[in-house]
């Protein structure tokens, strides 16, 4: 069997083959890595206009406590994701992440407070393994993915305007609320946030309607369908991380540079503080400092430093000291970026070097975002 014939689809995959798309395997998908338009037009376009996403590879997974309280749900959730998951207004969302007894990242996701329940967003690859842990860790409530829903992701600086010719009151969202609207007589589940740097909005839609509501959207002359190519340098201009690249079981919240993610009322002295896994490190390196960060690198020249490449401290000899985790051109910004893990204590503007077949080039340490976000707040 071809492996193409083993991957699992969305149900956009139709419509990419009948948009051109280059199909490639990622996380067990066949999934479309650029359409005709390109990587680099994709991008800017994205930018400038607004582009349209299948995320639909990702988990969506509903919590509900089964004593009916959704406070008792938050708190259970708080035992496993150390963010103010009890503090969460109803129709807002928050970025968390799962961890380890030893404080490393099981997996990052978006947590939603619909109510009643609970609605998050885990990415694809570990959306087995993240059931598990959630089942496993949340005896007292009922925990299942959601069947027969599509996920897709509108993102630029027009996104609000095409969102508002299909959702009337699409502009009325703040940049991470949540909100169930109507379609054509379904329910479409809306949450004003993504993965680009850019104003926008990620849309769970049945599957027997997403590919309609996509092809609507694309009918408009400000949308076009991006691919997974241009989504990942549209995240690295924007600072975010993949998982599994960037951050994983390895890596605490600490070192990937997520402190901001994690609430005073989860840390020391708060009133929940800790009794996540992993509570005992992660607290520590919040109040004293992790070994080593990641940070954010722009290489000199043109040549970017891409995943696995070591970084020196100087020019000629010595052992490294950090490794690029992300690494790319930046369209928007018209120069290489990466993000590598480097001692903590290195400073913004130190130039560090990277190892490109057998030369050290020389590469300055640099804040992120690489591009400012532009987030409607």
């Amino acid at each position: 069997m071809a492996e193409t014939d083993m991957l699992r689809r969305t149900g956009l995959h139709a419509l990419h083959l009948r948009l051109g798309a280059k199909m490639v395997p990622f996380a067990g998908y066949d999934m479309p890595v650029q359409y005709p338009m390109g990587v680099l037009k994709e991008h800017l376009h994205t930018r400038a206009e607004a582009g349209l996403f299948d995320v639909g590879h990702m988990g969506q997974v509903i919590v509900t406590a089964r004593s009916g309280d959704n406070r008792d749900a938050a708190l259970a959730l708080e035992r496993l994701i150390p963010v103010d998951i009890a503090g969460l207004a109803e129709g807002r969302q928050r970025y968390g992440f799962l961890t380890t007894p030893e404080g490393g990242i099981i997996d990052d996701l978006m947590i939603a407070n619909r109510g009643d329940h609970f609605f998050i967003v885990v990415n694809a690859a570990c959306k087995e393994g993240d059931l598990q842990v959630l089942k496993a860790g949340l005896p007292e409530c009922d925990v299942a993915e959601v069947p027969g829903r599509g996920l897709i992701a509108l993102q630029g600086p027009k996104a609000e305007a095409a969102l508002a010719r299909l959702v009337p009151d699409a502009a009325d969202f703040a940049f991470m609320d949540v909100g169930i609207r109507n379609w054509q007589g379904v329910e479409l589940w809306i949450s004003r946030s993504g993965y680009t740097g850019e104003d926008g909005y990620e849309i769970s839609v049945p599957d027997g309607f997403v590919e309609p509501f996509a092809e609507r959207l694309l009918e408009m002359p400000e949308v076009a369908p991006i691919g997974l190519g241009a989504r990942d340098s549209l995240r690295l201009e924007a600072g975010l991380c993949l998982y599994g690249h960037d951050i994983d079981t390895t890596t605490t919240p600490v070192e990937g540079a997520l402190t901001w993610a994690i609430q005073k009322v989860r840390r020391t002295g708060g009133a929940r503080a800790g009794g996540f896994p992993g509570a005992e490190r992660i607290l520590s390196e919040l109040a004293e400092g992790s070994v080593r960060k990641r940070m954010g690198l722009r290489p000199e020249g043109r040549a970017p430093m891409r995943e696995g490449v070591e970084i020196f401290a100087s020019a000629e000899g010595g052992e490294p000291i950090g490794r690029v985790t992300s690494g790319g051109f930046g369209p928007s910004i018209e120069a290489p970026m990466a993000m590598a893990y480097l001692p903590a204590g290195t400073a913004p503007g130190t130039t560090v070097y990277g190892e490109l077949r057998g030369k050290r080039l020389p590469a300055t340490v640099t804040a992120m975002p690489f591009r400012p976000a532009t987030y409607k707040r």
